[in-house]
């Protein structure tokens, strides 16, 4: 029994591995599509930043939503490493179902419906508490990913305010937020993961007024004031200049950020099987999907990034950092809240919004939605599948 235990933890492993491979090859690929499309980097060079930047996202980011994953979407049962197995292997199947097809099937329906599915065949019970936390999510992403991309261009393109204004302030807002984006290096002593704002202002020990910590809000006025004074300087230069290095930082930052939402698609359906039955650390469980997501990301980010920068160019580096905004803040709120997300769901509705703005979505109609659609009979179908095919193996293997 000891063998078949391992037998079946190793092919989990490989399967977490490939699900994090698919991740990185396409999930986390977007984020530099702009700064290609600008000319502001290479295709390789982006390549490997875009591996580095989400590995380290996974790393530092990734525990909430790997811990939903793994425990949170079925009450009564532990997830075991077969069905691990299978619900990566189903989700995975439709991502690459997705990829042939032409159709960007969003990986945390994906993988959210598998493990409802495998969790519902192992006689768990529905979390209809975390699926409403997740469903009202999931709902707002479109018309907020939409929204803000349409008044961010709309903003953008208006004559009465210039580059040297328009894009500093969005830097200043960039930069108020990684203030206090939730970090695993940081301690915290009610969380697992701090804030650089909460760092400081614990290690300094700063006043609060009405319950407000005053240094806090110093720490991020001063992130603001760097990233407004930073890219300010570059478009007072050059406001062309100035646009690409603003690209460049916002696909760092975002590709970060989708590296710390997806990893726990990969890594959630193993945290029982790292956590309780090996007694591993949660970094351990969170390195293996790093590693998984670095991989794919410079083995197969090079093809998908070219393509989607054409893509990019079309909208421009105005609209482009409209739809790239929207995708950093609600990937951190995501993050916070330990909810999983899927990015192609966020950046597609960023460059809708983005397009609007311009009096034309660059997408049509017909293509929204089949594409909604898709998304949710991949919602649908994957809890079917998921449902049956745990089945299937279990009965074939005599596991219960």
């Amino acid at each position: 029994m000891a063998v078949f235990f391992w037998i079946l933890a190793a092919f989990a492993t490989a399967s977490c591995l490939f699900m994090a491979w698919a991740l990185g090859a396409n999930s986390n690929s977007p984020p530099f599509a702009p700064a290609i499309g600008a000319n502001a980097v290479s295709t390789m060079r982006a390549a490997f930043l875009v591996g580095v930047l989400a590995a380290a996202g996974a790393l530092a980011q990734g525990g909430a939503i790997s811990e939903t994953v793994g425990a949170g979407l079925i009450d009564g049962v532990t997830i075991t490493p077969l069905a691990a197995s299978t619900g990566l292997l189903v989700a995975a199947g439709f991502m690459m179902f997705g990829v042939y097809s032409g159709y960007p099937v969003p990986a945390a329906f994906a993988t959210t419906g598998a493990m409802v599915g495998v969790g519902l065949s192992l006689g768990g019970d529905p979390a209809f508490g975390t699926y409403r936390r997740i469903g009202t999510f999931w709902l707002l992403v479109p018309p907020t990913s939409g929204g803000l991309a349409f008044v961010t261009a709309t903003i953008l393109r208006r004559d009465d305010v210039p580059d040297t204004v328009g894009i500093p302030l969005l830097a200043a807002a960039v930069g108020a937020i990684l203030a206090h984006v939730r970090l695993g290096v940081i301690p915290h002593p009610t969380r697992t993961e701090g804030t650089v704002a909460e760092a400081i202002a614990f290690a300094l020990g700063g006043p609060t007024v009405l319950g407000i910590d005053v240094l806090g809000i110093v720490v991020t006025l001063l992130f603001a004031l760097a990233g407004f004074q930073g890219i300010r300087r570059r478009t007072e230069a050059s406001a062309e200049d100035g646009i690409r290095t603003f690209l460049l930082v916002l696909g760092g930052v975002v590709a970060f950020s989708s590296g710390g939402s997806q990893v726990g698609l990969a890594t959630g359906p193993l945290e029982n099987l790292y956590g309780v039955e090996l007694g591993l650390p949660g970094i351990v469980l969170l390195a293996l999907g790093a590693s998984g997501i670095l991989a794919g990301a410079w083995m197969g980010a090079p093809r998908l990034l070219q393509a989607t920068s054409r893509e990019y160019a079309q909208l421009g580096p105005r609209r482009s950092i409209a739809a790239l905004v929207p995708g950093f803040i609600i990937a951190q709120l995501a993050i916070a809240l330990g909810i999983p997300i899927s990015f192609n769901n966020i950046v597609i509705s960023g460059v809708i919004g983005g397009g609007l703005a311009a009096g034309s979505a660059g997408v049509s109609r017909r293509k929204i939605g089949v594409t909604i659609a898709f998304w949710i009979i991949t919602l649908g179908t994957s809890i079917g599948i998921g449902f049956g095919l745990y089945r299937l193996f279990s009965t074939v293997l005599g596991v219960s």
